[in-house]
Formats: structure tokens, sequence, C-alpha cells
């Protein structure tokens, strides 16, 4: 027999940072880990990965995802290896694309594992992934996918639902009911007015809410980030330069074909090759066009995305791109540099002040987009200090996510005040901006939750 706590919520990740989602609720003796995700950024961070999990992963009864970011998803396959055997509930739209996004992400770390052993550039020997693509392929077997806004019952005497996020394909936010109380966990929420997503389900009466807070002390520009994006290919097309768009190959490539494909329709840019260089990307077209309930696009449109562009599947084909030169458009991943395809891409084209990179959305601290968004003049790519010329933006207005103001908008939806409000997933300063904003504005209990701290589901304070 299970022994019996009070209900409890305990902070495992994205508490003092934007990553690393991970939050574990223990309920009549059961554990269930809402969001099992990868940390990202400054190596303290990354390093947390490496950290035996804080309970053992057999012990977990399951496992429920919002969406399919790596800093959502990411550590999914090493749970499974480690010994969970549960299941991992997401909806239909997430769990497709995790059989892209995690054998993926287990196939870089191999990668990366085997370079640096290469270049006998690390301090273990041998060098080792987190967790490799087999165990990334062997852990899609525990998903189970559920529809938005059908219940489902987990351990523990808990009640689930899946509501709207937008933000990318399949995003959702969690809502559960247990002991008697409501608790809310927003994911990644979306934009009111996403060019391709449709905005977030309204916020329902909740006893705890656990918020976002990516974008929590800035505003997205006010502008047309498509006006914006039409100038900068203009501009360097004319100096017959190559543009570098580093985009997340889930959500944010599609966005930005879907822009590429109207200012190329109304003639706002010239007629330059498109190139979208990452597989991923490629192959999460077809699972955007399975699921047209999620997103504003109708077919004609959405084929017209995909048609302005040529694939590139192949490695030798990517490197093919690094000899061609400008003018030309490179769609590729990762968004925030922290790998894949648009690192040589950089490697080849950064040292060139004809050349442009965009960065096209949040940068999380300690990543390389985080520092070309500094001003860094140099790079370090594979070993190697790449000086940077290109012209470099960052394009905030293409963001997928709700910003300070629209995380507020969406909190005064609710009919009533929760009886606290736990400010998560965002740098330090992005939380306590947003904390103070929801007290100051809503009138509404608030603070920053501290990591690894546990607080009652029961009596939260």
């Amino acid at each position: 027999m299970r022994e019996q706590h009070p209900a409890t919520l305990r902070f495992l990740g994205a508490a003092d940072t934007v990553t690393g989602f991970r939050y574990l609720i223990r309920s009549q003796g059961h554990r269930i880990l809402i969001e099992c995700g990868l940390f990202q950024g400054y190596k303290n961070l990354r390093d947390r990965n490496r950290v035996p999990f804080q309970t053992s992963p057999a012990n977990i009864d399951a496992v429920v995802l919002t969406h399919a970011h790596l800093d959502h998803s990411g550590y999914i396959p090493a749970l499974v290896r480690d010994g969970f055997r549960g299941p991992v509930y997401a909806t239909p739209g997430t769990a497709e694309l995790c059989t892209l996004l995690l054998p993926d992400s287990g196939y870089l770390q191999e990668e990366e594992a085997r370079y640096a052993d290469h270049k006998a550039s690390s301090t273990h020997h041998p060098p080792l992934p987190l967790y490799t693509a087999e165990d990334a392929v062997r852990s899609l077997d525990s998903f189970k996918a559920r529809d938005f806004d059908s219940p489902f019952l987990l351990p523990g005497g808990i009640e689930a639902t899946f509501l709207p996020a937008g933000h990318i394909l399949g995003a959702a936010q969690i809502h559960l009911q247990l002991a008697g109380r409501t608790i809310h966990f927003t994911g990644d929420l979306g934009r009111a007015n996403d060019p391709l997503m449709y905005p977030p389900r309204a916020l329902e009466r909740v006893n705890v809410l656990v918020a976002e807070s990516t974008y929590g002390n800035r505003t997205h520009p006010v502008g047309d980030p498509e006006a914006e994006l039409g100038g900068i290919i203009t501009r360097v097309a004319k100096r017959r330069g190559v543009i570098m768009i580093a985009a997340f190959a889930v959500g944010r490539a599609e966005t930005v074909l879907l822009h590429l494909s109207r200012l190329l329709a109304k003639r706002a840019i010239p007629p330059i090759p498109v190139y979208l260089n990452s597989p991923m990307a490629i192959d999460a077209s077809d699972m955007y066009q399975r699921h047209g309930e999620e997103h504003r696009l109708q077919e004609n449109e959405f084929k017209a995305l995909y048609k302005l562009a040529t694939p590139v599947r192949s490695a030798d084909e990517s490197k093919l791109l690094n000899l061609r030169g400008g003018p030309m458009i490179i769609i590729s991943a990762s968004g925030m540099l922290t790998g894949g395809r648009i690192l040589h891409h950089l490697a080849a084209y950064g040292p060139d002040r004809r050349n442009a990179i965009i960065l096209s959305g949040y940068q999380a601290g300690g990543t390389r987009g985080a520092s070309l968004a500094a001003g860094a003049k140099d790079l370090r790519i594979y070993g190697q200090d790449i000086s940077i010329e290109a012209e470099v933006i960052q394009m905030e207005g293409l963001s997928a996510h709700a910003d300070s103001d629209e995380l507020i908008q969406w909190m005064k939806t609710a009919p009533a005040a929760p009886a606290m409000t736990y400010v998560t997933h965002g740098e330090a300063d992005a939380s306590d901006a947003l904390r103070a904003r929801i007290k100051r504005q809503l009138g509404w209990k608030a603070r920053v939750p501290e990591h690894l701290e546990t607080i009652s589901l029961e009596n939260p304070h």
C-alpha cells in the first residue's frame, strides 16, 4: 500500500530559468511529472541534465506534456532509459511532433559526443551523450495521445484536461483537478494575433496557477514583422548577400515561410531562392496539414507556403549551400544556434558583412543566439572561433510566445483570482517583473518559486 501524503507540487525545473520544465505532483502516494524537459543555455544549467533525477524514474506513475519543444519534452528518453515505465500523455499533435524532435535530439547529442572525442575537447573520457537516438525511439512507445477538452484520469485521483494554448501544433495548457482543488499549468502560451496558430483558451476558475514568463519583462514590437522581414531581405539581396534565418524547426519555420509566401505574392521582396534546410521542418509540414483545426491556414495557402522553398534533406545538399553564395535565403535550425545545420552556414557566411543573420525570437541566456543578440563579434563553433561580420537582427515580432501585456490580458479572463500564482519559465528578471505586474495590476497573490522548492497544493503560499 502506498503512503498517503498531502498533495504537493515540487519545482524540479524552470523555477529559476527559462528552460528545463519539470514539475512533480504527489497525490495519494502517487507521483505525476508535469513536463520532462531539458535544461539549455548556460553550462551550469546544462549540467543539471546530468544530475540523477530527483526521484527514481521507476517511482513516477505518469508524465503529462504541454508540447513538444525540447525544454518541455527533451528529457523523456533518459527518464525511460533509467526506469520510467508509465505513460506519457500528450495531445495527438504533440505526440506526433515528438517522433521527430526526440530522435533528432538523441542523434545530435551522439554527434556532439563523437566530435568532442575526435577533437579531445571534453573533460570526460570518452565523452558520452545524455541519451542516444535509439533511447529516444524506444521512449516513443510510452506516449498515449489524448484529445483537447477530453478529461482523462491519472493515478492519485487526478483528472487532467488538455486545453488549447496556441504557440505550436499540439501545444496545450494542462488543467488538473485533485484533492478538491484545480491546478492549471499554462505551458507556453501563444499570442492572440499569431499569424499561424489560434489564440490560447481563456483562463478558467482555478485555485493554483503555474504561469510561464518567457517575455515577462518585455512586450513585442508594435510594427508589422512581415514588413520588417521584407525590408531586411530587400536590402541584403541588393548587396547579393545570404540571409540566414535561425528558426525553430517546429512552429517558427512555418511562420517564417508564411511571411515569405505573402511577401512574394505581393512582390514586396525580390524573387530570390529560398532553401528550407531542416529535414525536421519538412516532415513537420505534413503534421501541420493533418491538424488543420489547430491553425489559421487554408489548404491552398498552406500548399503555397511550402512550394516557395527548396527542401534540403541530405548533409551533402546542405554543404553545397555553403558554396553557392548569395543572394539567397536559408531557413535552418536551431532557433537559438545551439546546434544543427545553421552552425555550418554561420561558419561559412558569418564572416562576410554582405550577409545577414536573423534570430527569429527569444534567445535563452548562455546560447550562441543570445551572444549574437548582445553584440558578440565572434562565436565558438565546433572548436573554432568564427568572426561574425554579417548583419545581426533579432526579430522578436516573430515570437510565438505571449509577451508581458498579452499574459496579463489572458489572466484577466479568469472569473476569479487564484489562491496563488507561481511565476516560472523565465529568466530571473522576467519572472520577477511579471510577478510584480500580477500583484500590482490584478491584485493577485503571486511569487517566483525557488528551484527544488515544494509547496502544498491544499494550502498554497
